[in-house]
C-alpha cells in the first residue's frame, strides 16, 4: 500500500487509466507519479489526447483510476465510498471548465448562490460571496442570466462559483479555450493573482504557452505520461495592468 507524501496537498502514484469498449483498449494513462505542493501553481500541457483532462479529472475525483493511488491532503481516494469522495470534492476541490456550464434559467448571482447552497459555507480569508465577486470585478454583472454575459463574464461567474466554499485545491481544465485572446489574458491574470491572494494550489490544463507562462511550474505529458516535470515561469509584470 503505497504511503502519502505528508508535504504534498495533491500525490499520484503509479497512476493508470485504461478505457474499455468491447474488445478495445486505450490507455489514456500510464504510471503516472505526481507531487503538488500546497499553494503551487502548476500548468499541464501537451497534445491533445495525451491524458492531461484525464489526469485532472481523476484527481478531481470524477473519474476513478484502473489502478494506482491519488490522494488529496493525505486522503487516499481509493479509500472513500462514493458519497464521501463527493463531499471531499464539494468541500476541497473547486473545478473550472472549457466550458462554463451555467445554469442558463439563473442569473449569475443564483448560480453561485446555488453552488454556495451545494457545499455549503466554507470558513476562511474571504467571507462568502460578496467579496469574491468584487475580486472577479462582476457585481454588476450578479442580475444577469448567461445569455446576456459575454464569454469572459460568463467564465469569471464560472470561477466565483468553483471558488465559493473557499477550496484548498482549483482545478481548471482549458479555462479560456473558449474566449478570445483579450478575454484569455484577464481570467489567466485573474487566477494567478487569486492564488496568490487566497493561497489555494491551482491545477490547470492548456495547451497554450502563453496560458502556460502564468503558472510558477510546467508539466509536460504526452502519450499519457509525464515528460518534463518542471520548467519555471516569471510573472510577467503587463499583467498588472489589469487589475
Amino acid at each position: 500500500m503505497s504511503q502519502a507524501d505528508p508535504r504534498c496537498v495533491i500525490q499520484t502514484v503509479g497512476l493508470t487509466m485504461i478505457y474499455r469498449s468491447g474488445k478495445l483498449e486505450v490507455t489514456a494513462l500510464r504510471d503516472v507519479d505526481l507531487a503538488v505542493h500546497p499553494g503551487e501553481f502548476v500548468a499541464i500541457m501537451g497534445p491533445s489526447g495525451c491524458g492531461k483532462s484525464t489526469l485532472l479529472h481523476l484527481v478531481g475525483g470524477l473519474l476513478q483510476p484502473t489502478s494506482g493511488h491519488i490522494f488529496i491532503e493525505g486522503v487516499d481516494l481509493a479509500a472513500l465510498s462514493d458519497a464521501d469522495r463527493t463531499q471531499l470534492r464539494r468541500r476541497r476541490i473547486g473545478m473550472i471548465f472549457q466550458r462554463f456550464n451555467l445554469l442558463p434559467t439563473l442569473s449569475a448571482r443564483g448560480n453561485i448562490d446555488l453552488a454556495k447552497k451545494i457545499h455549503g459555507n466554507g470558513a476562511g480569508r474571504v467571507n462568502g460571496i460578496d467579496e469574491i465577486v468584487d475580486m472577479l470585478g462582476i457585481r454588476e454583472k450578479l442580475p444577469f442570466r448567461p445569455s446576456e454575459l459575454s464569454g469572459g463574464e460568463q467564465q469569471r461567474v464560472a470561477i466565483a462559483r468553483a471558488l465559493i466554499n473557499q477550496p484548498a485545491i482549483v482545478l481548471a481544465d482549458e479555462p479560456t479555450g473558449s474566449l478570445d485572446s483579450a478575454n484569455s489574458r484577464l481570467v489567466l491574470g485573474m487566477l494567478q493573482r487569486l492564488n496568490e491572494t487566497l493561497k489555494q494550489t491551482v491545477i490547470m490544463i492548456t495547451h497554450d504557452a502563453e496560458a502556460a507562462a502564468m503558472a510558477n511550474r510546467v508539466i509536460e505529458m504526452r502519450d499519457g505520461e509525464i515528460l518534463q516535470r518542471v520548467h519555471q515561469f516569471s510573472y510577467e509584470p503587463e499583467f498588472e495592468g489589469l487589475f
